[in-house]
């Protein structure tokens, strides 16, 4: 489990940001606990700051920060 603050890598689209949070998505009638990542830099925009919310397991903690 990943704390707030933590940063965080996605291992799908690459995108690198700091955990601000929890949720939660019903995905095959199932409650999956999701994680809300605060991505200061998106590749398609200049200096933008964008919330992704993905399953925990998208994820992975990122030792470099």
């Amino acid at each position: 489990m990943f704390n707030i603050g933590d940063y965080v890598l996605n291992k799908k689209n690459g995108y690198l940001g700091k955990v601000i949070g929890y949720g939660h998505q019903l995905i095959d009638n199932v409650y999956t606990t999701t994680l809300q990542v605060l991505v200061a830099e998106n590749k398609n925009s200049q200096k933008r700051e964008v919330v992704i919310e993905d399953i925990i397991s998208a994820w992975t903690l990122n030792v470099a920060n």
